[in-house]
């Protein structure tokens, strides 16, 4: 009798109609009446191999668990062959689908006397969560809404991309949070799914895990808030490049006896317990600098083989090194050049180069001229004019140059005679 049993029961599958299970998505056919529907039935009575994959996106993209499809005006050869097909193309090309759905399966039968598909979507996400999808219109607008959850300390971002372009997730994240330091307070462990595997667009599931509290990491940025926004006060009157750099080294540098150590929450242990390492240090300094409108990077390399991170700055339009913690050590602000910058290595390629000022020009010193004395290079002066010069000039030049000459008085011309007798 035990060994009947298999043989009755795969009878009464035959005897029902019941086909098997193809592909993970379980199918039947039979006669019998199917019953309700949970959505509208206007817009699922597929007549075409597209209507039909349509109608199954339709269900993913409203997270429907069960549907009726109508396909007594179905124009295929094989209504039940085509779901197949259908069902694989939808899970493998329709973001919603890749997302929500692990799989459908169907029933055929009748519904009011009218041939029709009873289908069930295997839902891993519900309609709330389709509904909590933020939809992007490019992967920038998308990396955006990221920046927006990071700075809110959320902890997970599904976002539907259109025109989607391939980016590392997870390095970006760390990208953000090394520009925002002022806002990102712990770099989170980040796990990036991607739904489906191909085509222009795509649904992207990212999930963080912090060590801290979403409110703990809220509370943090309180209270470095304020000491950014001080140190640009603090450079406001400031007029020149260096001017700026420099008062932000010493806002930033005698603000505590830093303890020089690494910690998960780098920029709020830094400026509220005075704790942190090389790349706290470079990363607040850079957003200080930007916040008070000048060019800094922070530069990641080497120094004596060991992991550093310092600071490009732009200074008067021309690039320097600042490494805060030697200098802080050395005694001081120190801006230098690739060549100052012995035993430090980086990729040249990526920032611009830091290069000496270039010598002046020599040009020949002038002859020191004396009182009253002119330079060969300036224009000879003329003589002042005489006096006679600066009166009006006479009918005849000669005249006004020349002395007058007086006719001789009659007494000058004939000696009296006196003057004859003692000449004899």
């Amino acid at each position: 009798m035990k060994k009947k049993l298999p043989l009755l029961l795969a009878l009464c599958l035959l005897l029902t109609g019941c086909a098997g299970w193809m592909d993970g998505h379980y199918s039947s056919e039979s006669n019998h009446e199917i019953e309700g529907s949970s959505i509208s039935t206007d817009n699922l009575q597929p007549e075409t191999y597209a209507e039909l994959v349509a109608a199954l996106a339709d269900m993913a993209q409203t997270g429907t668990e069960s549907a009726i499809f109508y396909v007594n005006l179905y124009t295929g050869a094989d209504v039940s062959s085509d779901m197949e097909r259908a069902v694989r193309e939808v899970l493998r090309t329709d973001p919603y689908a890749a997302y929500a759905v692990s799989g459908f399966t169907w029933e055929a039968g009748s519904s009011g006397g009218v041939a029709a598909l009873t289908v069930t979507a295997e839902l891993m996400h519900d309609a709330a969560d389709l509904l909590r999808i933020r939809k992007a219109a490019d992967t920038t607008s998308a990396l955006s809404l990221l920046g927006d959850t990071l700075d809110a300390c959320g902890t997970s971002v599904v976002l539907y991309i259109v025109d989607y372009t391939e980016v590392d997730f997870v390095q970006y994240v760390r990208d953000y949070a090394a520009e925002n330091p002022h806002m990102v307070m712990e770099v989170p462990e980040t796990v990036a799914n991607i739904y489906p595997d191909s085509g222009s667009d795509r649904i992207v599931e990212l999930k963080f895990t912090y060590q801290n509290s979403s409110e703990a990491l809220q509370s943090m940025q309180s209270l470095v808030g304020p000491v950014f926004t001080a140190a640009r006060l603090y450079v406001s009157g400031a007029s020149s490049d260096n001017e700026k750099l420099m008062q932000l080294y010493a806002f930033l540098m005698e603000r505590s006896d830093y303890t020089i150590e690494t910690s998960i929450t780098p920029t709020y242990s830094l400026l509220h317990h005075g704790v942190g390492d090389a790349r706290a240090f470079a990363q607040v300094y850079s957003k200080m600098c930007r916040d008070a409108g000048l060019t800094c990077m922070v530069i990641t390399g080497t120094r004596a083989g060991e992991p550093w991170y310092w600071n490009l700055v732009e200074d008067d339009g021309h690039y320097y090194h600042i490494d805060l913690l030697t200098s802080y050590a050395g005694g001081g602000f120190a801006e230098l050049t690739d060549e100052q910058m012995e035993g430090y290595v980086w990729d040249y390629s990526a920032y611009p180069a830091a290069e000496p000022l270039p010598e002046p020009e020599e040009t020949e010193p002038e002859e020191t001229q004396g009182p009253g004395e002119s330079s060969e290079a300036t224009e000879t002066p003329t003589e002042p004019p005489t006096e006679e010069a600066t009166q009006a000039p006479t009918e005849n030049p000669a005249e006004s140059t020349a002395p007058e000459e007086t006719a001789p008085s009659e007494d000058a011309t004939e000696p009296s005679g006196d003057a004859q007798d003692s000449a004899g």
